[in-house]
């Protein structure tokens, strides 16, 4: 994920960049165009770096959550299940691992391994859920 959001932010990896993702985001509905593109970016490229590291895992996860969410309710939710016809699989997917790891911990290698949050559980997960949730369902109402 973190690739993924360096693609729309800084046009590395085969992306297009902030602006051509940006024209995107305002032909999906969102407005300003760019700052939306630039806050899925962050999300990505922030909430995957966080993942990989063990790092705010449960913020972390909330990030592709929200982002996930987003793209589910405007892009491939209108295409079905299936990821072969351009449908919300991968996106159910990045979800379920991003609640996941925010529940099971983020391992023994982690950062967070000496915070409170580091071994998961319930508490983390249901904030990571919650934030995803609450931030996907206030940037769909803007």
């Amino acid at each position: 994920m973190a690739a993924h959001g360096a693609q729309k932010l800084f046009g590395i990896l085969g992306g297009h960049g902030l602006t051509a993702v940006g024209h995107s985001f305002a032909g999906l509905g969102f407005r300003p165009g760019k700052l939306f593109a630039a806050i899925a970016g962050l999300s990505e490229f922030l909430g995957g770096l966080g993942l990989a590291l063990g790092l705010l895992t449960p913020l972390a996860s909330a990030a592709l959550i929200g982002v996930m969410i987003n793209a589910m309710a405007t892009v491939t939710g209108a295409h079905g299940l299936w990821e072969t016809d351009g449908g919300v699989e991968y996106n159910v997917c990045i979800t379920v691992v991003a609640l996941a790891v925010a529940a099971i911990g983020p391992g023994r290698l982690a950062v967070d391994r000496f915070l409170p949050w580091g071994t998961g559980g319930w508490g983390a997960a249901a904030f990571a859920l919650g934030l995803g949730g609450a931030a996907a369902a206030i940037t769909l109402s803007l």
